[in-house]
């Protein structure tokens, strides 16, 4: 039956979530990728992100350690990749050797992002919060490299173009088809509202015009 539910305990049900391939470097050191899906936007103003590791992955002591990441977006052609830097260890393995993918420079951090993600965002962190499973760190982000391939002519972003990847419940999904944009679920009342109002106005003035000519003709008679 429609709409009858099954109580189940507390556990991570909020999907579908970013899956985000996160970069990091110690001084000296090789530079590594982790897979997380528990990331997110905190503030617009300014700009903040926050993370959440567990205390026993490698990145989490280098991250701590450094105070500097980069948050890569994920494709549909980088999938694979990130489900290999997700359950393999930087303790272990170079990651971007045994992905292929290549490290390219940051503007203000030291760690690299990734050549091919669409979107490399820079972060340092404000704050690491310690709740249980995960610490959650929360950093400002003091940069974005944006891939110039997806502007378009006046500029602007088309990142709908580079088959972005979420995460759901165990499975890795392109985004599909956009169903609508910012504010479209009232901008066609506003748009119904302009248009009757011009309707109104048109019809009082034809309605003036009618009026001034019907008085003309009674001067002339």
């Amino acid at each position: 039956m429609a709409g009858q539910k099954q109580y189940w305990k507390p556990g991570n049900m909020l999907y579908p979530v970013p899956a985000v391939m996160v970069t990091c470097e110690r001084p000296g050191e090789k530079p590594n990728i982790i897979t997380i899906a528990w990331a997110g936007t905190v503030c617009s103003d300014p700009a903040m992100v926050s993370v959440s590791i567990r205390r026993e992955r490698y990145s989490h002591a280098v991250i701590q350690e450094t105070g500097e990441f980069v948050i890569n977006l994920t494709t549909a052609a980088l999938a694979k990749a990130a489900d290999f830097c997700g359950v393999r260890s930087g303790r272990d393995i170079d990651k971007f050797k045994e992905t292929g993918l290549t490290p390219c420079p940051s503007k203000e951090v030291q760690c690299p992002g990734i050549a091919e993600s669409p979107v490399n965002i820079e972060c340092r962190v404000t704050e690491i919060k310690s709740l249980g499973s995960h610490d959650l760190f929360l950093a400002d982000v003091l940069n974005v490299g944006v891939d110039v391939s997806l502007l378009d002519s006046a500029g602007s972003l088309q990142l709908g173009r580079s088959g972005l990847v979420a995460y759901s419940h165990g499975g890795y999904f392109e985004l599909g088809r956009q169903l609508g944009s910012f504010g479209y679920s009232v901008r066609k009342k506003e748009t119904e509202k302009k248009k009757k109002e011009i309707q109104k106005k048109e019809t009082e003035k034809k309605k003036k015009e009618i009026q001034k000519k019907k008085k003309q003709e009674e001067d002339v008679n």
